[in-house]
């Protein structure tokens, strides 16, 4: 049965099946059911859908891909089961026959057009051969192994390896090599010893000198007795392969050394599910406030934009220190707050990192619902914080923002993360044996970079409090299942205080989690001294001051701390702040370049007075007025390192309040879920299995393409056309074509076909002798010869 039979003989639920689980298919939806098999057997769709398949799937795909025609499932079951390994504890699992994985695995394979027809003649799709380049390890046919030989050296060594047999060089010597046992045993030890290291992969290999041409009475070395015997086959000057049917023989005809029929098993550490999910919850908060925290900052004093883009490693340390947590936690938040919008880079010239709009709205919702909306852009970010700090390929260091930072896996592996976990509810896997059920599960995707994403992936999810003790909370697994983790976050969240305790030692103690304005308040009036499960804060004449600076007046600090303390308003915090605000604001500086302006005459003597005034280079004016050459900035700051607390004033001699309003900058949407890779809307599915229905019942319709009469070009649909050059490749003949050129002139051409790909066809030109490439939708038919 032909492919395209077998997809139009498929049940509209099966179609919809197929389309579901491999969405490229109907991107955009093709015109019919012919198109349909045309698209499912491209190489791109079918290296897509193989990245897809677990380990036990993709090697029964390579099993039938390495057998010659169809196979049965009885063939295919001795076959597979030869190298399944039963071990504990997945033996009772697996048992030693590879049944029902098997079944379920050739399901699947079907579900998604990678293998069609019955039990008794099973085949793969087109276009899967090809795409599996070395299958399960083993080296090309040798038919074409050996394609590059010059026939004359064929020939020769075909006399050596089947004197007495008939046809060209390459038949008889492929010929031989179908059963190579006494080729095999004909080698010396150091011979087969070379041959045993090719045996399971990688089938390749350096020699110099490959392509020398050697008889077998002429050899000298190892590689040259089986390069004389055909065992090994020359594909560069340098480079040599190991032919497939001399693999599968050395192989002792398994096609895999040894298969798991399922998932590895998971090992680590088990860990009370109540505890996990109360640490994941705790974890999760602490998450929530850090960015908070960070936009909190950055709105009062917002770090630059680098000319290269992102943020500079000074302000990342500055970030780190401020919010005390290490670099890497800090780059997390930060790169997290800017994928969900919350922080853009907007402001002056040069552009600085500032909160948006999109934090106001953030902010003023409930905790859950706020960390749903992070850890939902953590899952869907591209962004890759865990980078930071490494350097690219030109050694330039990755900074925090940076483009650069974009990886399109990460979200898929932070996904395939999560799912691993997920399966051992209660456990808290090692990495070791993350990586080994991800190996399993998605073997064509293995490599450095997947390991490091991996890796990152569950340090991240602990910090985000997607995880606690290495175990996927109840949030964290409602969270990737679509639904529900703010309902089951929030009555495991940690119940905001709107009160802290005053010490008669100048310290405060918020004995639980702030409200969100006591925290502001507390971070303006006093510094954080250390964090935990209760945080202390200190109250310093820097700190009170830093208060009046942002207009706030002694008594409403007085007043807030009574409000706000569940102790009496110690003597000692009182007699600061009543002294501060006394002091702050007698004396006024503005701009002359700048001048000093006091009331009290004493105050502007001992300044003139001190010594250290000296560089500020002043000069009495009036006895209540002192002008200085330094800028109003520098001299403020000079006069509060002598020790007095004076106050910037505007050219209308208003006091200027440091702290100005928090700034805001436009962003970008925050990030949002994109389509799965693996599935499309059931309503989608079903729209589109009706058009291809529809369309197919047009195309079936439609006559037949005939030969072009004569003195005129070859004309034909699509579809047919490309499924004609198909053919013409894989027969290896030439054809008659049309082609229409750049300025819309018809002209005919005789080509043999070589691949098609990308939309071009490359082919030999009889017309014009040479190899040329053209564009598929410039053809406008095809004719045999």
């Amino acid at each position: 049965m032909e492919f395209t039979e077998w997809i139009r003989g498929r049940t509209d639920e099966q179609l919809r099946a197929l389309v579901s689980a491999r969405p490229e298919l109907i991107t955009p939806v093709p015109a019919h059911l012919e198109g349909l098999a045309s698209r499912a057997g491209s190489p791109s769709a079918i290296g897509r859908v193989l990245d897809r398949l677990d380990r036990f799937t993709l090697a029964v795909v390579e099993t039938l891909a390495v057998q010659e025609g169809p196979v049965s499932k009885d063939a295919l079951r001795g076959l597979v089961g030869a190298a399944l390994v039963c071990t504990e504890p997945l033996a009772a699992a697996a048992g030693a026959e590879p049944e029902p994985a098997l079944s379920t695995a050739l399901g699947r394979l079907s579900e998604l057009a990678l293998v069609y027809g019955s039990d008794d003649a099973l085949e793969l799709g087109p276009g899967v051969r090809k795409v599996l380049d070395d299958p399960a390890g083993l080296g090309p046919r040798a038919m074409d192994a050996f394609r590059h030989h010059a026939p004359e050296q064929l020939e020769e060594m075909a006399d050596d390896v089947a004197p007495g047999t008939k046809g060209s060089g390459k038949e008889r010597l492929t010929a031989a090599l179908s059963a190579p046992q006494a080729l095999v045993a004909s080698v010396s030890p150091e011979a087969r010893g070379a041959l045993d290291q090719l045996v399971w992969g990688p089938p390749t290999g350096r020699v110099p000198n490959a392509r020398r041409e050697v008889r077998i009475g002429s050899a000298r070395s190892p590689i040259e007795e089986l390069l004389a015997r055909g065992l090994l086959a020359a594909t560069g000057e340098e480079s040599v392969t190991l032919p497939r049917e001399v693999g599968l023989y050395l192989r002792g005809g398994r096609v895999h050394r040894d298969l798991l029929a399922v998932p590895p098993p998971l090992q680590g550490a088990t860990r009370d599910r109540e505890l996990a999910d109360r640490t994941a919850a705790g974890q999760a908060f602490t998450f929530v406030r850090s960015v908070e925290e960070l936009c909190e900052r950055w709105s009062v004093e917002p770090p630059g934009v680098l000319r290269t883009g992102g943020l500079g490693v000074r302000d990342l340390k500055r970030t780190a220190s401020e919010l005390d947590v290490p670099e890497w936690v800090a780059a997390l938040v930060v790169e997290v707050a800017h994928a969900g919008g919350l922080i853009a880079a907007g402001g002056g010239v040069d552009g600085e990192w500032l909160p948006t709009s999109g934090y106001d709205l953030w902010r003023v919702r409930g905790t859950a619902d706020r960390w749903v909306a992070l850890a939902s852009t953590w899952l869907q970010m591209d962004r890759v914080p865990g980078l930071v700090g490494d350097r690219d390929d030109r050694d330039r260091p990755l900074n925090a923002l940076h483009t650069d930072l974009r990886r399109s896996s990460a979200p898929a592996i932070r996904a395939a993360t999560l799912g691993v976990l997920a399966a051992a509810p209660g456990l808290a896997p090692d990495r070791d044996s993350v990586l080994e059920r991800l190996a399993w599960e998605q073997p064509r995707r293995r490599g450095p970079l997947r390991e490091q994403l991996t890796e990152f992936a569950l340090r991240e999810a602990e910090q985000v409090g997607v995880t606690g003790l290495g175990v996927l909370s109840a949030h964290g697994r409602m969270l990737i299942e679509g639904g529900g983790a703010a309902e089951v976050l929030a009555p495991l969240l940690p119940e905001p205080v709107d009160h802290v305790l005053l010490q008669a030692d100048l310290t405060a103690v918020a004995p639980g989690p702030l409200t969100s304005e006591l925290n502001r308040w507390m971070t303006l009036t006093a510094d954080v001294e250390s964090k935990g499960g209760a945080t202390v804060y200190r109250f310093s004449e820097g700190s009170i001051r830093r208060a009046l600076d942002a207009g706030h007046g002694g008594e409403e600090l007085v007043a807030m701390l009574a409000r706000h303390s569940a102790t009496p308003v110690p003597q000692a915090l009182s007699y600061l702040v009543t002294d501060v605000a006394r002091r702050h604001g007698r004396i006024r500086v503005g701009t002359a370049s700048a001048y000093i302006r006091c009331d009290d005459p004493a105050l502007l003597d001992q300044i003139t007075a001190d010594r250290r005034s000296a560089a500020l280079r002043l000069r009495r004016l009036a006895p209540t007025v002192i002008a200085s050459r330094s800028s109003r900035a520098a001299l403020v700051d000079s006069l509060r390192a002598m020790g007095y607390s004076p106050v910037a004033e505007s050219l209308d001699g208003d006091v200027i309040i440091s702290q100005l309003e928090s700034r805001r900058t436009e962003g970008l949407a925050p990030a949002r879920a994109v389509a799965s890779a693996n599935g499309v809307d059931p309503e989608v599915a079903v729209a589109a299995v009706r058009a291809l229905r529809a369309g197919d019942a047009a195309h079936l319709a439609r006559r037949e393409p005939v030969d072009a009469p004569a003195g005129q070009l070859p004309r034909g649909p699509a579809t047919a056309t490309i499924s004609a050059l198909q053919e013409a490749i894989k027969q290896g003949v030439r054809v008659w074509i049309g082609y229409l050129d750049s300025q819309g002139n018809a002209t005919s051409r005789i080509l043999e076909p070589a691949r098609m790909e990308g939309g071009y066809l490359t082919a030999y030109d009889e017309t014009r002798a040479a190899v040329h490439r053209f564009a598929l939708h410039r053809i406008t038919g095809v004719a045999g010869l």
